[in-house]
């Protein structure tokens, strides 16, 4: 993830590809350390938000990871 001055927007680079990230697909992105799980990233975005979805949260990460943006440990 990077921001793009350009788009003043964040931005994932892939092979061939640029995702244009909104203000909560950075801040679930900037969350992700490699140790927070995705519980504890579901409950700082809650501190930030007034309404945060658990599933929202979940299937945006799943599609990152299903694109290899990110990976998910499962133990």
């Amino acid at each position: 993830m990077r921001f793009d001055r350009a788009r003043a927007r964040h931005i994932l680079l892939g092979p061939e590809s640029v995702v244009v990230l909104n203000r909560t697909g950075a801040d679930v992105l900037g969350l992700c350390d490699g140790r927070r799980t995705v519980g504890d990233i579901v409950a700082e975005l809650r501190e930030r938000y007034n309404r945060v979805v658990d599933d929202e949260v979940r299937q945006f990460l799943a599609g990152l990871a299903g694109k290899r943006y990110v990976e998910i440990s499962h133990g």
